[in-house]
């Protein structure tokens, strides 16, 4: 890719950017929430189409009016949020999409079956053809993923954070399926904010920041930290700087709570845990085992069918979320922009809307807009939010902007439990880094603290106890300082022991 450049209104997203990526190499692609990487990618692979630049496949000059012509050409994208159809099976979703003249689903079922299980052997990913997709695990899906590449002919592949979601086991299968891959030819674009996994998978790195080529280096010359530097501009610390956790009484307590998911299902099934002011309790699991559920549940927003949940010694169990909140519950969501905001508000208006009913942003019934305005600046200069007023859009904000904005208004009602699910998915180094000190410094000042996360990582560093969620119940529960990865990663995957350490439940 030579001089690529991509206008949106208002946004120069990729400012002359050149990217070359070798036969057989992994290359990794890095930077911080809006540095330009997706936009590159989706113009490699035929989503957009650049303003200026040229795209050249060997030394031939491409023009790509789709994905299909990209798919025409080898290439082939895994995107962060799977693009399957769960009710199909793993050889109907292999023959959706297929350009013509080929016609999906009436290709002969065992010839597909045949093709699949082909390259599945030559390639180590192991998967039923026959197999429905809901029924598969989330490494499992993710095969099924790269698989519909390769059976596109794929010769080019680009993998949008293909780890979020896996347990480490899953991570590091995926990985050794990688360097396979490239091993026999392939070539691999790979981008992630996990820079552990960069240094440990790519050939080489290239950064961009704000839209621009910062460099490219090869892996083996460079560490985590200076990777850090070149996509921030400044040093940044990767490790959570937090000393010991000081608990006090229980906050929060879940007794035995059963939920169903919204195919009303059984999803929570009996789930008990405890968290204790000054401390934080993570959640470590794969997704799709009761973490949303639960997280639903503690704030009034998906029924109990049987068990107890109490804030701060209040039973808000099937309470509304304005009673939950009023009795010391604060939220960060996992889905940010579902259920954290609202886009076409304002950021002022974004920032009040668990409290603008209160007497210090009404007067007379009428909101105060001076003293909403008022509180927006302050809390926008607090948590560094990067907007041009509080008067913008909600929505026109960046993912770790208004994961910071949602941050900002939770942490100004001065919760006494915090249920932090997700907070810092998709996000950036600098952004993480941000979040992850207001948590620890909430934690020491006395809130409870839930973490749900499906980044083992991020459970690892900051958690005092760490329960493992597996098909809505507590596997195992650890002190931090005894946990080990191999174990968690074990029950993460239902292979786990029994609970040890601090207990689980009442």
């Amino acid at each position: 890719m030579r001089g690529i450049v991509k206008h949106f209104p208002g946004v120069l997203a990729n400012d002359h950017v050149d990217f070359e990526l070798a036969r057989g190499e992994i290359h990794a692609l890095l930077g911080e929430n809006g540095a330009g990487k997706t936009t590159l990618m989706n113009i490699l692979y035929g989503l957009y189409r650049p303003d200026a630049g040229e795209i050249l496949l060997g030394e031939q000059a491409v023009h790509f009016r789709s994905a299909f012509d990209a798919i025409a050409r080898g290439l082939g994208m895994v995107h962060q949020h799977f693009m399957l159809v769960n009710s199909f099976s793993v050889a109907e979703n292999m023959t959706l999409g297929q350009p013509s003249p080929r016609q999906p689903l009436l290709e002969d079922p065992n010839t597909v079956r045949r093709r699949i299980a082909e390259i599945s052997n030559q390639h180590g990913l192991r998967v039923d053809p026959t197999a429905v997709v809901w029924q598969l695990s989330v490494g499992e899906q993710q095969r099924v993923e790269i698989l519909k590449a390769l059976y596109r002919g794929a010769e080019v592949l680009i993998l949008d954070e293909p780890t979020a979601v896996l347990t480490p086991q899953e991570t590091d299968e995926l990985l050794a399926i990688l360097r396979s891959l490239a091993g026999q030819g392939k070539s691999i674009v790979f981008i992630s904010h996990k820079l552990h996994e960069v240094m440990a998978a790519s050939d080489r790195v290239t950064v961009l920041r704000d839209g621009r080529v910062v460099g490219t280096v090869p892996t083996r010359e460079t560490d985590e930290r200076a990777l850090a530097k070149m996509m921030v501009g400044r040093d940044v610390t990767l490790a959570v700087a937090k000393g010991s956790a000081r608990p006090g009484e229980v906050l929060l307590q879940v007794d035995g709570v059963f939920a169903d998911s919204d195919r009303e299902l059984p999803c929570l099934q009996g789930l008990s845990l405890k968290v204790r002011a000054g401390e934080i309790v993570g959640i470590a699991g794969v997704a799709g085992n009761g973490q949303t559920e639960l997280e639903e549940a503690i704030v009034g927003l998906r029924p109990v069918k049987r068990g107890r949940i109490r804030v701060c010694s209040t039973d808000v169990t099937n309470q509304s979320p304005k009673t939950c909140i009023q009795a010391g519950i604060g939220l960060i969501p996992s889905d940010r922009y579902g259920m954290g905001m609202l886009p076409d508000f304002s950021v002022a208006d974004n920032l009040v809307l668990s409290t603008h009913a209160g007497p210090r942003f009404t007067r007379r019934g009428l909101l105060n807009r001076g003293a909403i305005r008022a509180h927006a600046a302050k809390l926008v200069h607090d948590f560094d939010v990067r907007t041009p007023s509080v008067d913008t859009p909600g929505g026109a904000l960046s993912g770790g902007n208004i994961q910071k904005m949602i941050l900002a208004r939770e942490l100004s009602g001065q919760p006494r439990v915090l249920i932090a699910a997700q907070p810092t998915r998709g996000l950036d180094v600098s952004a993480t880094e941000f979040i992850h000190r207001q948590i620890i410094a909430q934690r020491d000042t006395g809130v409870a603290i839930l973490l749900l996360s499906t980044e083992l990582d991020e459970v690892l560093a900051l958690s005092d106890r760490i329960a493992v969620i597996y098909e809505g119940q507590i596997a195992g529960m650890v002190d931090r300082a005894e946990a080990d990865l191999h174990e968690i990663g074990l029950m993460m995957a239902g292979r786990g022991g029994p609970a040890r350490g601090a207990e689980a439940g009442p």
